[in-house]
């Protein structure tokens, strides 16, 4: 267990920033496939790994939260729900997926009724594909960012194990 400092936060935003691209492009091109329900199936895919993903790399998920004192943990989810985040130190649910989709809804259902476009039709649902997913990523990463960074802020050390793996 080790205290993480606020330069440290920042490189595990910027990493994460770097997933994410990586993972809405994925998305992206996936939507371009003609298959009805491919896309679809592979978002859930893809936006359950990536939220765990970045839980894991803010050392915010529900095991690592769960080996903390009580006061910090509660601190945490307090901090937590004040940004309106339903994902920080969660398990990803069929509940929270749904939550999560709620979030980009709009966009895809775009997405799917692009489809129907020709010719132009598979870039625009590629487009919102992956504009969806990065939107959904980075507004993931800023709240797990504000939580440790509060957690910092306001004099309490939030301590943790460093993520050892570097999967994407």
């Amino acid at each position: 267990m080790r205290t993480m400092t606020l330069a440290e936060i920042e490189q595990i935003r910027t990493e994460c920033r770097e997933l994410v691209a990586k993972r809405a492009m994925a998305s992206g091109a996936l939507a371009v496939v003609p298959i009805p329900g491919l896309d679809v199936a592979a978002d859930v895919a893809i936006m359950k790994q990536m939220i765990e993903m970045i839980n894991e790399k803010f050392a915010l998920t529900p095991s690592s939260i769960q080996q903390l004192d009580p006061k910090i943990k509660q601190r945490i989810f307090v901090i937590a729900t004040s940004l309106g985040s339903t994902l920080v130190g969660k398990y990803m649910t069929k509940e929270l997926l749904v939550l999560a989709f709620k979030r980009v809804g709009v966009r895809m259902a775009s997405k799917q009724a692009a489809k129907f476009v020709p010719l132009l039709g598979s870039a625009i649902a590629a487009g919102i594909s992956y504009g969806a997913m990065r939107m959904l990523g980075n507004a993931h990463i800023e709240d797990c960012y504000q939580v440790l960074k509060a957690m910092q802020t306001d004099g309490r050390t939030f301590e943790h194990e460093t993520a050892a793996t570097d999967t994407q």
